[in-house]
Formats: structure tokens, sequence, C-alpha cells
């Protein structure tokens, strides 16, 4: 008992509320999206080429929108951004549960991408606004099983509500989105988020915050790096559920499984892995990390029963869990202390790897299959390590040099 109460004080309320809503969110989202793929191919007369473009667009609209929803944060505050996130989202899966046609589901996508990318970068800048330095790797952690928990649980409540009706899940997911944006609304403002948002000095400007951002060589080769991974890791969320199908008896349960098998290692992993990762750099973690990756998708390039892809899921999981929170440390550490919300949002400018890895996914799988599918996402996972590495030079060139400008 003691040791909760301890837990509970160490961070701030808003973290907790956010991490709580969190779990929910991501087990609303989880129980629709991850099926999209499959949705789309049994409800339109689409090609799986352009079901993954259309999965896609929603990465797309994130790479920008991640620096907008950013730099807006850090302008009007961070509340504004995220609950007008919630609600238009909330909205988005009700389109996908009763729209129709091939241009109307593309913009939803590309809807649904520009509200992921305003609120998910804008919450993590919050709960470092409202955290101590020392403890924030513990909060992107924290924050991090709290996807997983909710990821756990979602894709077999999806399947069993898409067995009733297979627009049931968004509809759903489309009721927990508004009840979650109605109570963070009522939760930011008790806890006093204004009071912090006004505690901004330095003004920022979109020019501004371009400016500096892209005047940063370190993070512009950790954005390479990113987009590489995030080429490989999408597969997981589109032309996976499709393989499984194709290969698999009952490959839609698998998929399932599987993706409650990626929730349920991280929430069992993360703790031990975590503890190893504070104690060497952010590199050594997302460097080991991608290649846990390629060694999980070459897993499933080869995968002949159940039993291989569940492993080779475990392991593509040690990946996530190596690179997750590492990427936020580095993108912490880089970012001003006033342009933290422009930072983690400029990040999705590696979601041109999502939005290519479903489209070319989708492509490859149909002309040429599985194997040469994912042996394709497990070298270009290894190539990223090259750019993290030069990104990690850079950082600590430009450190030095500083370092030495503010003695002379």
């Amino acid at each position: 008992m003691d040791r909760l109460k301890s837990f509970v004080k160490e961070f701030h309320p808003i973290v907790h509320s956010l991490v709580i809503g969190t779990i929910f969110v991501r087990a609303a989202s989880s129980m629709s999206m991850p099926f999209l793929f499959i949705y789309l191919s049994k409800n339109t007369d689409m090609s799986l080429g352009m079901i993954g473009l259309i999965i896609g667009a929603g990465s797309l609209a994130g790479m920008i929108g991640g620096f907008v929803g950013g730099a807006l944060s850090d302008m009007i505050g961070r509340r504004r951004v995220m609950l007008g996130a919630l609600y238009v989202w909330a909205f988005v899966f009700l389109g996908f549960a009763y729209g129709k046609g091939v241009l109307f589901f593309f913009l939803l996508n590309l809807l649904g991408g520009l509200c992921r990318s305003f609120y998910e970068p804008v919450s993590q800048a919050l709960m470092a606004d409202v955290t101590a330095p020392e403890k924030r790797f513990r909060v992107f952690s924290l924050r991090y099983t709290a996807i997983n928990v909710g990821v756990a649980v979602g894709p077999l409540i999806g399947t069993l509500l898409a067995m009733k009706a297979s627009a049931l899940p968004f509809t759903v997911t489309a009721i927990i989105y508004l009840l979650y944006a109605f109570s963070l609304q009522r939760l930011l403002n008790h806890f006093g988020i204004k009071q912090i948002e006004g505690q901004k000095k330095d003004p920022i400007t979109f020019k501004k915050a371009w400016n500096v951002i892209s005047g940063d060589a370190a993070f512009r080769l950790f954005i390479l790096g990113g987009t590489l991974g995030a080429f490989g890791y999408s597969q997981m969320s589109s032309t996976l559920s499709k393989f499984t199908e194709m290969s698999m008896p009952n490959g839609a349960a698998l998929f399932a499984v599987l993706m409650s098998v990626n929730a349920i290692a991280v929430v069992t992993l993360q703790h031990p892995f975590t503890r190893w990762m504070e104690k060497r750099p952010a590199l050594t973690s997302i460097i080991a990390g991608n290649v846990a990756y390629a060694l999980g998708d070459i897993g499933y390039a080869f995968a002949t029963n159940w039993a291989v892809f569940i492993i080779s899921m475990v392991v593509f999981t040690i990946g996530e869990i190596l690179t997750y929170t590492a990427g936020d440390v580095f993108i912490d550490g880089l970012a001003p202390e006033h342009m933290r919300g422009t930072y983690f949002g400029a990040k999705s400018f590696s979601n041109l790897g999502s939005f290519l890895g479903p489209w070319l996914g989708g492509i490859l799988l149909a002309q040429y299959g599985g194997a040469p599918l994912f042996i394709t996402c497990a070298c270009v996972s290894t190539a990223s390590n090259l750019f993290y590495w030069m990104g990690q030079r850079k950082a600590h060139s430009s450190a030095r040099t500083t370092r030495s400008a503010m003695r002379a």
C-alpha cells in the first residue's frame, strides 16, 4: 500500500490522468484499426495496393500534422490541441463504420492521421512539462506500458465485436473516444493546466519553430533513421494481418493473438529491459532494437505455423521495447525547454516510412508474397542504424562546440 501511495505521489496528477486515458484510448483504437486492412478488403473491391495506400494516408497526414500540432501546442497550449484532436478523431471512427467509397476512406484516414499526430506528441510534451528531467525516462516508459495494456485487450475485443457486425468495432471506438475527450477536458481544467500553459515565456511562431528544427543536423539524421524504421514497423498494423490470413488457417484469429502477444510481451518484459536501458546510451538501445526488428521480420518471412509467428512477434516486440522509449529520451534531450512540443511533433516527419510501408508493403505482398516483403523490411530496419549512429555523433559534436563557445 505504501509503495502505491509513493507511486501516486511521484508524478503529477495530469501524468496519471493521461496514462489511464491512454489505456482506454489504445484499447479502443486497437479494436478497429489493426483490422482495417481486412475490413476494407472484404467490404470493398479495392486492390491490396490501394488499401495499403489508404492506410498509409494517415501517416502521410501525420508527417506535417505532427509538426503543426506540436508547434501549435507551444503557441496556444497543450489542452486545446489535444481536446480538439480527440473530438474530431471520434467522428473519424464513425465515418469508417458507415462510410462508402475509396475517396471517402482516403480522406477519413488522412483526418485520422492528423488527429493522432496532434494528440500523441502533445500529450508526451505535456507529460514532460509537469515532470522533473530525471523522472522523464520513467514517465515515457509508463506511457508506453499503458499503450500496450490497452493493445493487449483491444484486438480480442475487436474480433468478438466484428463477429456481430463488421462496423461495430469502429462505432464502439468512436464512443470511447468521445467519453475520454469529455472526461479529459474536465480533468485538465480541474488540475490547472491553464496555469501551466501560462508559464510560457519565449513566444513561438511556425517560422521560428521550422528554422530551429531544420537547422538541427542531429535531429534530421534521427528522422531519416526513424523513417526507415517506421517502414518496417508499419507492416505490423497493415500487411501482417493480410499475410497471416493468406498463409495460415484461421489467419485473422492468429493476427488477433499476435497483437495481444505483442502487448503482453511489452507489459511483462518492459521492466527488465527498462532497467537495462537506463544504464546505457539511448543509441545502444535503438541499435539493438532495430536488430531485433530484423530478426522478427525474418521469422515472419519463413514462418510455417502459429508457434513461429508468435516467437517472431516476441522478438519483434523486444525491438519495440528497446527503440520506443529510447527514441523519446533522445528527442527530449535535443529539444529546447520551450520548444518541446515542436520537437515531439516534428518527430512525426518519420511517418513518411509509415506511409510508404503499407502502400509498398501491399504491393510487395500482392506481387511477390510475404517472404520477400518481410526480408526487405529486415534489411531496411538494419540500415536505419547507420543514420541513428550518425545523428548521435552529430549531437555530441554540437554539444562540444557549444561548450567550447561558452568557455571562450
